[in-house]
């Protein structure tokens, strides 16, 4: 898991952000949204209104933002496609992803003093946009192919991103390319295991 501490010099406490979304037009409050995506139809969300504590934090909240986009779209994912899966390994294989991420939140919230992030809307919607599929996973191995997909895309995000990162932010996007590069080579045994009319192992 990540390592805790005492947010590396970065406070997002009371950092929020006014959205608009360029396909619907929504505006939405808050810190951060599942892949940065609009909730209500999943398009791009654009600043409206940023307000950091204190200048110069923009940066680092930037990055911090980031990474909760990531975790709160890999946990969401997850529990829509176990919930969506009639397959119980899979099942139980999604649901312990959705955990791991849960925790990956968990750590972000105490050490960057962030707010809880908000429940799931448990939809697949937005991870397919994400991806640019036109429509959602509807079968086993859709779902894993997907689940593999946002991970490869949130592991190299965050390992192109480390040197160019606030330096405060720097471990906190090498602890999350790891643990993404985890959750790559799982769902890679995983997705072969079911090609192959096999089970994995978690």
């Amino acid at each position: 898991g990540t390592a805790d501490g005492d947010g590396d010099g970065v406070c997002c406490a009371g950092a929020v952000v006014a959205w608009r979304c360029t396909s619907c037009a929504r505006r939405s409050e808050g810190f951060a949204f599942p892949w940065g995506r609009c909730p209500a139809c999943a398009g791009a969300l654009e600043p409206v209104d940023v307000r950091t504590p204190l200048p110069g934090d923009a940066a680092a909240h930037e990055a911090v933002r980031r990474a909760v986009e990531i975790e709160l779209g890999g946990r969401d994912y997850y529990l829509a496609a176990a919930a969506r899966t009639t397959d119980e390994h899979l099942r139980d294989t999604f649901a312990a992803l959705a955990e791991m991420e849960r925790e990956h939140l968990a750590t972000l919230v105490r050490r960057y003093h962030l707010p809880d992030a908000a429940g799931p809307p448990a939809d697949l919607r937005t991870a397919a946009a994400v991806l640019g599929q036109v429509t959602e996973p509807a079968d086993a191995e859709a779902l894993l192919e997907t689940a593999l997909g946002l991970e490869r895309r949130a592991e190299a995000w965050f390992a192109s991103h480390v040197a160019t990162a606030p330096p405060a932010a720097r471990p906190l996007y090498r602890e999350l390319a790891a643990e993404e590069g985890e959750h790559v080579a799982l769902l890679t045994t995983e997705l072969a295991a079911w090609r192959d009319g096999r089970r994995g192992l978690l």
